[in-house]
């Protein structure tokens, strides 16, 4: 087997469109990791607070925090699967180049996959999204100003 610096080139080129595509994976990675650890400093703050006496406000938040850490977690999940199959699929992208093996179908079906880790990891990010979103909302007041309400203002 001889491969010349043309054959290089070409997987080269093959391999471009999905290293790209992994440097996304690897943002993302870096956005859920973040929400991920406010969402645990959030709740090492009020499971603190809980330790001094029970308040059924806190344990509502902590409720919705869980929650939302499960689906960060899961989002992690599916977007570490996503940069693995590309790994996978650029390495095949190689390996059928330089061997001339049949893995045309392989690199089609990792490549999908990916999709569908990447499509799943960002609608788990979407949900913890809303449910941050609508806890906001429920939480949300009118300030006061002396006591009375900014609405006759």
């Amino acid at each position: 087997m001889n491969i010349q610096i043309t054959d290089i080139g070409h997987m080269i080129q093959l391999a471009i469109a999905p290293v790209f595509l992994l440097t996304g994976v690897g943002t993302k990675l870096t956005v859920l990791t973040n929400r991920l650890a406010r969402i645990i400093d959030r709740t090492r703050v009020l499971e603190d607070r809980l330790d001094v006496g029970h308040n059924d406000a806190y344990m509502d938040e902590l409720q919705v925090l869980y929650q939302r850490t499960h689906l960060i977690n899961y989002a992690i999940t599916l977007s570490t699967s996503c940069g693995l199959l590309i790994c996978l699929v650029i390495a095949m992208l190689f390996l059928g180049d330089t061997t001339n093996l049949p893995l045309d179908k392989y690199i089609a079906g990792g490549f999908v996959l990916a999709m569908v880790s990447l499509i799943g990891s960002f609608v788990c990010l979407l949900r913890e999204i809303f449910i941050a979103s609508r806890r906001l909302r429920f939480r949300h007041h009118q300030p006061t100003f002396r006591g009375k309400s900014t609405d006759a203002y």
